[in-house]
């Protein structure tokens, strides 16, 4: 999901009143994206950090949408695979640990 180009368009009225709050809950496999980056002005970095300040957002939950996006990545499963083990986690655990 794209927050702040919902939110430009007029599909959710304020982050704290996105979609996404509740699909995360019910553990849709939601991903966090930023639609167009120059329209939008926004990052990746940028929406997480919307989401955590909106939801309360932790390291678990930005984990569980970025493992997410691998998991709906168009690669091979060994390769997603790889990537969520060898990359995602361990960056987040480092991450954790240093919080």
């Amino acid at each position: 999901m794209c927050p702040t180009s919902n939110l430009q368009t007029g599909a959710a009225p304020s982050i704290a009143e996105h979609p996404i709050g509740l699909l995360r809950r019910l553990h849709f496999r939601v991903t966090v994206n930023t639609d167009n980056r120059l329209m939008s002005s926004t990052s990746v970095s940028e929406e997480f950090a919307k989401l955590v300040e909106a939801f309360d957002y932790g390291w678990d939950d930005l984990q569980w949408f970025t493992v997410n996006a691998m998991k709906s990545a168009f690669l091979p499963f060994d390769e997603r695979l790889a990537l969520i083990n060898g990359v995602i986690k361990p960056g987040f655990a480092q991450l954790k640990w240093q919080a």
